[in-house]
């Protein structure tokens, strides 16, 4: 896992120095080598720094070049297949200098141009000059693991695999986009290509980039799309069991392949336990990593992972973090690069630290939720669905505008009453996770006009797909929360660690058969979910594995935030009158008091919280 940070312009490029300023502010991405190259016109500039994982020998090193000299590239990821292309290029006439993916990506493009991008199975962004063509070309993976942000101005492009990259240069204008503002204080991250600064966008997952280097024209397109749902008929649902374990066992295999130590990040839920079974059959000798956190006894999973580490007979850790303290969030807030409203940041950053003291890759269980149905809200879509038809709709839209006036934020249930005048049937399922609805985002803000509000229409023509509500509901989550929120959580706190985390659910083979070939009914119903992964866990795990335990990855904030420490920082950092804010401090003193009386806002104070820190660590404007 590495950084990339470049610019690639119409004219010679006077001020370099951002480059590597930018490059050393990315250094925990790549803390094995750093490196940098610019063109002979000095148009092209391309850095990188390193973690060595592949090829860990100065022939792995980048920016790296083609044999013919005419393509270099800067590339942050990994690629599975890389072996299997290697020789296959190979037998068309390509050489090698070295064992690393890196390689086999510049051998892939010369000998298929874009194409190429088809062909990749990894997780990936990278940039790559072509002389011969007079173009830059960058690309993401097809579920937006790594990460790439880029700014287009003058004739310019510039990007970086995390934004305080781009940041690294003072010139560069730091205002709040407040249309993303707007969609952060609505889903709780900034989804898609927009970014919280102006004048920033992200290159979206299963996206490319190509920049003329000659007059500075630039398109973008989607590369890779979901299939279309599964076909009604009938099934053989064991056929579809067994193609699933086939696939998950054949990423879990290419994913171990590291010349580094690899571990399993082994929580004990069904998706990491999957991972560690195929892991066992794919390997002699594997080692697995539980994490607990001391004092928090209800959200310690170690027990459910000493269970299957016992079955699987693996080298099996078990550690404890320090205590979560409240101090890490401004360092979270300066790593993250935009904030997101999740406070699982802080475990999954101590969860990092932790295990990599033992190894520099892991292996993990993030998409199952996604691909197949795992969530509670995608139940609860199809019992509310159940319970909805009979009501009239002018009846439910009464019960939900009443909801909306009678009920406050953060009662239990607040978002399912607020959904009851949902249309089930509309193009994009009912969006449940919302954080600030419309109201609330106008009475948040203390800057008149601030944001456009229209967050909602957004969102709604975004998360338009094809299929019945639960299909709906889940290419949403894989499209906007998988990628936006937990992906960027993992990345950027494995990465603050210089360790490496692997998805094998998000091999791009598992994804196609989960959206393309698994039906809705064997995802979830109104009383079940993750139906077919956990009778696939029937096959592969043993027989005592509690399958009906769901235990997100946690802490107990809302409790946190009633009294105590984690309380009077909130405090400081949101009701400090002699800081510019845009919210209205009296609504979030508001907020803050409703904790102490039950209600459960803590993760939107977190979200207002990072929001504020991250502002002051960067010095972004409104």
């Amino acid at each position: 896992m590495c950084g990339i940070i470049g610019v690639a312009s119409i004219r010679p490029t006077p001020a370099r120095g951002w480059v590597a300023d930018g490059a050393r502010a990315m250094r925990h991405r790549g803390p094995d080598a750093a490196g940098e190259w610019w063109s002979e016109d000095g148009r092209v500039g391309l850095g990188h720094v390193r973690l060595a994982i592949i090829d860990l020998t100065d022939a792995g090193r980048q920016p790296m070049r083609d044999q013919s000299g005419t393509l270099r590239i800067v590339f942050n990821g990994e690629i599975y297949n890389f072996g299997e292309l290697r020789e296959e290029l190979a037998a068309k006439g390509h050489r090698f200098a070295s064992r690393s993916d890196t390689e086999v990506i510049l051998a892939a493009y010369r000998e298929w141009g874009t194409a190429c991008l088809r062909r990749l199975n990894g997780m990936f962004a990278f940039a790559l000059h072509d002389s011969s063509r007079g173009v830059v070309f960058l690309a993401r993976d097809r579920a937006g693991e790594k990460p790439l942000f880029y700014a287009m101005r003058g004739g310019e492009l510039r990007f970086a695999s995390e934004l305080k990259g781009l940041l690294a240069d003072p010139a560069l204008e730091r205002r709040v986009d407040s249309a993303a503002l707007d969609r952060y204080l609505y889903e709780g991250f900034v989804a898609g290509e927009a970014c919280l600064v102006r004048g920033v966008r992200k290159l979206a997952a299963a996206h490319a980039l190509e920049f003329d280097l000659r007059n500075g024209a630039f398109r973008t397109w989607r590369y890779w799309r979901l299939p279309e749902p599964a076909a009604a008929g009938p099934l053989d649902e064991e056929a579809l069991v067994e193609q699933a374990e086939a696939l998950l066992r054949d990423a879990v295999r290419r994913q171990l392949v590291a010349d580094v130590p690899v571990g399993v990040l082994l929580s004990g839920g069904v998706d990491s336990s999957l991972v560690t079974a195929a892991a066992a059959q794919a390997a002699s000798k594997v080692k697995t990593f539980t994490v607990r956190f001391p004092g928090q006894g209800r959200f310690d999973e170690t027990a459910h992972a000493r269970l299957i580490a016992r079955h699987f007979a693996t080298e099996h850790v078990e550690l404890e973090t320090d205590a979560t303290n409240v101090e890490l969030l401004p360092l979270l807030a300066r790593q993250f690069d935009e904030p997101i409203m999740d406070s699982s940041m802080v475990p999954t950053h101590l969860v990092s630290g932790a295990i990599r003291e033992h190894c520099t890759v892991a292996l993990g269980g993030d998409g199952g939720d996604e691909l197949f149905g795992g969530y509670p809200h995608h139940s609860g879509l199809l019992a509310a669905e159940r319970l909805l038809r009979v009501l009239p709709g002018a009846i439910r839209s009464a019960l939900g505008a009443a909801a909306a006036a009678a009920v406050p934020m953060g009662f239990k249930g607040w978002r399912w009453l607020r959904a009851v005048g949902s249309d089930l049937g509309a193009p994009s399922a009912p969006r449940i996770t919302a954080c600030f609805d419309r109201h609330a985002r106008s009475r948040l803000m203390a800057v008149p006009d601030l944001l456009p509000l229209d967050a909602e229409a957004e969102t709604t023509a975004r998360d338009a797909h094809p299929g019945d509500l639960l299909e709906k509901a889940t290419r949403a989550d894989f499209m906007g929360y998988l990628a936006d929120d937990i992906l960027v959580k993992v990345d950027r706190a494995s990465m603050l660690a210089s360790l490496e985390v692997r998805a094998p659910l998000l091999d791009h083979r598992m994804i196609e058969f989960a959206f393309g070939c698994v039906p809705s009914h064997l995802k979830a119903t109104a009383s079940k979910r993750k139906i077919l992964l956990k009778r696939l866990a029937q096959r592969l795990l043993p027989p005592e594995f509690d399958q009906k335990r769901k235990q997100g990855f946690c802490i107990p904030l809302d409790s946190w935030l009633a009294a105590g420490p984690w309380r009077r920082f909130f405090e400081d950092v949101l009701l400090d009158g002699a800081r510019e804010s845009p919210f209205d401090r009296r609504w979030v003193r508001m907020l803050l008091d409703g904790q102490a009386r039950g209600l459960r806002n803590g993760e939107r104070l977190f979200g207002l919280a990072l929001f504020e820190l991250w502002r002051r660590e960067y010095r972004i404007s409104l």
